[in-house]
């Protein structure tokens, strides 16, 4: 099938948008009438030239089969992957309504794309180049493993004395030393070189004061803390799939070594989260044929998307291959071999209880698991209280909603989309409950994201 035969839904391209305002500009752009020799061919290439304030209008175009998602390029100044124009222009391009018509690309946008597949190209054979090129001096690499080995382990046993003394001085002695406390620790924990503790120290400063029944919640997460401490220290005792974790989880990251997957992928998830530092992006995949759920992690500095970017509900054919450790489910995708495209898929689900079972399964090969992938089969969205949670349809168990889930608009969104019927709903399910992610109507619908 052509990529010109495939049509993407409006969901599916808004996903793509970088932040809510260019949701919303883009959302302005989908119509035909700023639009102008907008065209696409069936190499996966859209594009068009939309009028603006200038004389000139700007030239946008949009590589749709790209390995990683769609890559765009658009002359307008703005900073943002992708521009308000870029999302109009696949919005018009989705609309199947003879806007976008079949054709040959002009030369701007044809030597675009043209310099796009060399470099790729370049980068493959480059790649398979420095492949077969013998690897550093490995006696200097050991050498520098082991010292940041013996700083990791520094810092890690500085850590059990600071948790040590909290513990002896009470917990509520957290609540009067503020966050200052917890935030030297973390400083500590980056000069040891272990970035994983210093993230869970921070985690640790915004407990006291959050709420009735904060000294329980800093009990149990310094327990987890103290557990991840001692595994370190012991990590010669433990089996090599969770001392692989331990090392993942201080920080110390692996290679996805792990061997080629070849599976038709159908893309449940993507959502990001960001800090002062980074934008970190999930995109959780489901292999139609393995049955394998997984996830992909991209970056991308602060205030820039990733440019990794595969919308909900597209599927196509790849290889990924898994990072080391118990229990551990990111995964490195590798060689794309089609482009994504919208399927009627949907991956099997469970019922209430047997999702809080996969969740305790998962925590015995990865106690510092905040939660798992998990597909809920036939629940309807319920309010308790002053609360919300997923009842099992038959009158099963209920799962209740993250406090996170319960605070975005998109709850409103996945009450709408059930009506009271039943839904099938893809989401994480972990001690603090569920967050939904993305949503199927009963009987034949679209996904739609909730994220």
């Amino acid at each position: 099938m052509t990529q010109q035969a495939v049509r993407w839904t409006a969901d599916q391209v808004l996903a793509l948008a970088p932040d809510a305002a260019s949701r919303k500009a883009g959302s302005k752009l989908g119509a035909a009438g700023p639009w102008s020799e907008a065209g696409s061919s069936d190499e996966g290439t859209v594009w068009g030239l939309c009028r603006g304030s200038g004389s000139k209008p700007y030239q946008t175009v949009i590589d749709i089969a790209d390995s990683t998602g769609p890559a765009y390029k658009c002359s307008c100044p703005s900073r943002k992957f992708p521009c308000k124009h870029a999302l109009g222009l696949l919005l018009l391009w989705a609309g199947a309504d003879g806007s976008v018509s079949p054709g040959q690309a002009p030369d701007w946008a044809e030597q675009w794309i043209e310099g796009r597949r060399k470099r790729a190209q370049e980068r493959t054979t480059a790649g398979g180049a420095s492949g077969a090129a013998p690897s550093g001096d490995p006696e200097a690499a050991r050498r520098r493993a082991e010292r940041r080995a013996e700083r990791i382990t520094a810092g890690a046993a500085e850590l059990e004395q600071r948790l040590a003394d909290l513990l002896r001085g009470g917990l509520a002695s957290a609540e009067h030393e503020g966050y200052g406390l917890w935030e030297e620790t973390a400083a500590r924990m980056v000069d040891a070189q272990a970035p994983g503790l210093a993230a869970r120290v921070r985690e640790l400063g915004a407990i006291p004061s959050s709420g009735p029944g904060w000294p329980v919640r800093l009990l149990e997460e310094c327990a987890l803390l103290h557990l991840l401490d001692q595994g370190w220290l012991r990590r010669e005792r433990l089996s090599d799939d969770l001392a692989a974790t331990v090392r993942s989880r201080v920080g110390l990251s692996g290679s996805a070594d792990g061997p080629p997957l070849r599976d038709h992928w159908l893309v449940l998830a993507q959502y990001d989260t960001a800090d002062a530092r980074l934008t970190t992006r999930r995109i959780w995949l489901y292999g139609t044929e393995s049955g394998r759920t997984v996830l992909l992690l991209s970056y991308g500095a602060a205030g820039r998307a990733p440019e990794l970017a595969l919308p909900v509900g597209l599927a196509f054919e790849a290889e990924v291959s898994s990072y080391p450790g118990a229990g551990q489910l990111r995964a490195a995708l590798r060689e794309q071999f089609t482009p994504p495209a919208p399927a009627a898929i949907r991956p099997p689900g469970l019922t209430t209880p047997q999702a809080a079972a996969r969740y305790g399964e998962a925590l015995r090969a990865d106690p510092w698991l905040d939660s798992c992938p998990v597909t809920l089969d036939r629940v309807v969205p319920t309010p308790d209280g002053d609360t919300w949670q997923l009842a099992d349809a038959e009158g099963g168990l209920a799962l209740p909603l993250t406090h996170s889930a319960r605070s975005r608009p998109d709850l409103w969104r996945l009450v709408a989309l059930s009506g009271g019927a039943p839904v099938t709903v893809f989401g994480e399910c972990g001690h603090r409950g569920f967050t939904p992610l993305t949503a199927w109507p009963e009987g034949a619908g679209e996904a739609v994201p909730l994220c």
